[in-house]
């Protein structure tokens, strides 16, 4: 086959992509999106023969376009358009979950910083202010106090874009100093990892040590529900453990809250983090999507 690969930057994920998908003799498209001009009509050179089109780009805003262009010149992509467009967008995230029906932190949306207190204040302290659009944990806070809410509301409020007045706050939740990353694909997991810190954001990308984790049925069956919930595709689901204090030595299987789908996943951590061939079973399932789509 030939996999047209968006990228902007190639970064270790890509280099094991690039390598899996060569070593079995796949023909690869490098598409540097920051080159392409998107007409309206007809699909630029570079998408020529492409069987499937795997979307890396770093930047959100490239991804959710470049996908849209993909769906419109009829040329398949992962993940869709569809998927990009609610996990991109943090609201649209939690609104998909709560939709189907799976256990999300309480989440509401406000406007004016005014309302957003009124918010905070209800829920109390502490409770977590994230930004509508971003990942690897930038710009979110934890609010501990009114003098800080106050502060961070004042601080967003300020800033030219309008998606920083858009104030995302979520209850906060008690888990035991990690949370769980689980790539899927089409639902199905590849392989899980918890990521442990002793600050309160545990992504890799802060600097969370991460371990192999074995998922339970309930895990699974969730992971299962929150991929179809946003559309399917090559996914990674963050997972918390739900009534286990952090001061508990050995928490106890069972009980999850899925606070967040990602669609352009990376998996290098998982990758050195267990035994699982995480590139091969991805390449592996890329393979299936090209056979179902001929």
């Amino acid at each position: 086959m030939k996999v047209g690969l968006l990228y902007s930057r190639i970064r270790k994920d890509e280099k094991l992509l690039l390598e899996e998908l060569r070593d079995r003799d796949h023909e690869v498209a490098k598409i540097d999106v920051r080159k392409q001009r998107f007409s309206i009509r007809e699909p630029p050179e570079a998408f020529e023969g492409v069987d499937i089109v795997l979307d890396r780009c770093l930047a959100t805003s490239r991804s959710r376009y470049a996908t849209q262009f993909c769906d419109a010149y009829d040329i398949p992509v992962v993940n869709s358009a569809e998927t990009a467009e609610i996990c991109a967008d943090k609201v649209k995230n939690s609104l998909a979950l709560e939709r189907a029906g799976i256990p999300t932190p309480n989440t509401e949306v406000a406007f004016t910083k005014e309302s957003a207190m009124e918010i905070i204040e209800s829920f109390g302290y502490p409770c977590v202010i994230k930004p509508v659009i971003g990942s690897w944990g930038r710009l979110m806070a934890k609010i501990d106090s009114r003098s800080a809410a106050e502060a961070v509301l004042e601080h967003k409020a300020t800033l030219g874009h309008y998606e920083h007045k858009v104030f995302y706050v979520q209850e906060f939740v008690d888990k035991p100093g990690r949370d769980i990353r689980v790539l899927a694909v089409d639902g199905e997991p590849v392989g899980a990892m918890v990521r442990s810190s002793e600050h309160w954001l545990t992504n890799a990308a802060k600097g969370a040590e991460t371990d192999a984790f074995e998922l339970d049925d309930e895990a699974r069956a969730l992971v299962k529900e929150a991929s179809d919930a946003v559309g399917g595709g090559l996914l990674g689901v963050d997972l918390m453990e739900t009534g286990v204090s952090q001061d508990d030595d050995a928490p106890e299987a069972g009980g999850y809250t899925v606070h967040e789908v990602n669609h352009t996943v990376e998996f290098k951590a998982l990758n050195d983090a267990t035994e699982i061939d995480v590139t091969g079973e991805v390449v592996d399932w890329l393979e299936s999507k090209v056979e179902v789509t001929a």
